[in-house]
C-alpha cells in the first residue's frame, strides 16, 4: 500500500506537458495516478514516451490493480478510474462527465481521508473546468493541491478554473512541480 498519492488532471497540451514534468524524474515515494483525456488510439505512445522520460514505471491502469509506490498508473481512454480505499483501481462507467471520459473530477474524488495518506492533487493544461471539483475534494480532505501557471499552459482552461475555487496551493510551470512533488513525498532511489 501507498502512503503517498499524487494525482494528475490534464488535457489539451497535455502529453508535452506531462514530458517536461516528468522529464528524468527519479522513482518517487508514490503512487502516481494520471488522467490526460485523450483519444484511445494514443493510450500507448503517451504511456511510452513517459516511461521514457522517467525511472518509475509507467502502466496503463487495469481494473483492480493495487497501487504501488514508484509507478505511474496512466487512466485508460473512454472508462473512468476511481480509486477504492485508497489501494485499488477501479475502472468502471463510460458516461461523460464535464464532457469527457475519464473525467479528473471523478477520479479525484474518489480518493478518502486517511491520516497516514498524503494525498496531493495537480491539475496541468487543459480546456474546460474538469478538476475544479477534484481539486475542492483534496483540499478538503487535507490534500495538498498544485495548478500549472498560466504562462507554461498550452490551454490555461482547466488549471484556472482550479485556482478559481481558491483551494489551490502552488500555482508552478512543470519542471518546479516535478521539485515539489519530490519535497512532498521523497524518492524511492
Amino acid at each position: 500500500m501507498s502512503n503517498n498519492i499524487v494525482m494528475i488532471g490534464s488535457s489539451t497540451g497535455g502529453p508535452k506537458v506531462l514530458s517536461r514534468l516528468f522529464y528524468n524524474m527519479p522513482r518517487l515515494n508514490a503512487s502516481v495516478i494520471l488522467v490526460q483525456h485523450m483519444p484511445k488510439f494514443i493510450n500507448e505512445s503517451v504511456r511510452e514516451n513517459l516511461s521514457r522520460e522517467t525511472t518509475m514505471e509507467v502502466v496503463l491502469a487495469s481494473d483492480g490493480d493495487a497501487i504501488q509506490d514508484g509507478t505511474v498508473y496512466l487512466a485508460p481512454s473512454e472508462v473512468h478510474l476511481q480509486i477504492k480505499g485508497n489501494k485499488t483501481i477501479r475502472l468502471e462507467g463510460t458516461d461523460k462527465v464535464n464532457h469527457v471520459c475519464p473525467a479528473v473530477d471523478m477520479a479525484m474524488q474518489s480518493l478518502g481521508t486517511k491520516p497516514e495518506i498524503n494525498i496531493i492533487g495537480v491539475i496541468l493544461t487543459g480546456m474546460g473546468s474538469d478538476g475544479a471539483e477534484g481539486i475542492t475534494h483534496i483540499k478538503q480532505i487535507g490534500g495538498t493541491t498544485i495548478s500549472q501557471s498560466e504562462t507554461s499552459c498550452a490551454v490555461y482552461g482547466m488549471p484556472k478554473a482550479a485556482y478559481e475555487t481558491g483551494n489551490i496551493d502552488t500555482v508552478l510551470d512543470p519542471e518546479s512541480i516535478q521539485t515539489k512533488l519530490i519535497q512532498l513525498v521523497g524518492t524511492l532511489d
